[in-house]
């Protein structure tokens, strides 16, 4: 979900993310971030994990403040490839639908039982979750878009590193990936500024992959600003190349007729 993201770690990933030569363990030789990519890339599937064309998935999304879960929705969400998502979202009987289609997209809130266009600052929010999305990494779709470096070896758990590769876009934006040494996707950390004008380091940490159709998908992916842990998404189910109807991801004309096709 592109919007659908430890304490003692914080310094280090802020100051190792701002200064490549600050990585622990950097290597003498510095390793070609291509074969890293690969490696993972082969983690997850290689050439079946490339050829899916989109994701149907079913889970849970769960908001966790000092380490509590205060609230939780049901989710229903499936992506088209590189730039088309709609996520179904359900808390109580109330369901709350995004759509993202490029650079146009539209929501609609069951509470005021209305649909309306998303506003530029929602499609900007939409397409940086796409930028620091694990699947825009193992897929290439920044290619041409970003370049794509390595950073060093950043201490992970038990003693162990995990190598890091950095994509930097044309505009500055930078993303940082962990992977460890068996090319499993540990991470993903990049930066923003807060309304108050504070960097905010958001990690993106990815467990419990399991494989489906010889595709492996983390089934848990938990956002942590500052070394803090702010949301969990536990997936309970995750498919590849589904039927999906033509028309499902365009404007519905009312309310009446997006229900229709609501999968929650």
């Amino acid at each position: 979900m592109f919007a659908v993201r430890t304490c003692c770690l914080a310094l280090l990933l802020f100051v190792s993310f701002v200064n490549p030569a600050d990585v622990v363990g950097q290597r003498a030789e510095e390793p070609d971030p291509e074969t890293i990519l690969k490696k993972a890339v082969d983690f997850v599937g290689g050439e079946k994990y490339l050829n899916a064309k989109n994701q149907v998935s079913r889970g849970k999304f769960s908001v966790i403040r000092d380490g509590a879960v205060i609230s939780f929705q049901s989710f229903h969400d499936v992506i088209v490839f590189p730039d088309t998502e709609r996520t179904e979202f359900k808390a109580g009987k109330i369901v709350t639908v995004q759509t993202n289609t490029g650079d146009t997209g539209w929501i609609f809130d069951g509470n005021l039982d209305k649909i309306s266009d998303q506003t530029e600052e929602q499609v900007a929010n939409f397409k940086r979750g796409m930028r620091v999305s694990l699947d825009n990494l193992l897929r290439g779709h920044w290619r041409g878009k970003a370049t794509l470096g390595y950073v060093g070896r950043r201490p992970a758990s038990l003693g162990k590193r995990n190598d890091v590769l950095r994509l930097t876009y044309e505009d500055g934006f930078a993303v940082e990936f962990e992977i460890a040494d068996d090319g499993t996707p540990m991470k993903a950390i990049s930066k923003r500024l807060n309304p108050d004008g504070e960097e905010i380091i958001e990690e993106d940490r990815y467990a419990q992959f399991i494989e489906n159709g010889g595709i492996r998908s983390p089934f848990i992916i938990d956002r942590v600003n500052n070394g803090v842990q702010m949301s969990r998404i536990n997936y309970q189910s995750i498919e590849f190349n589904s039927r999906i109807p033509e028309n499902y991801f365009s404007n519905p004309a009312t309310a009446k007729d997006l229900k229709k096709s609501l999968q929650l």
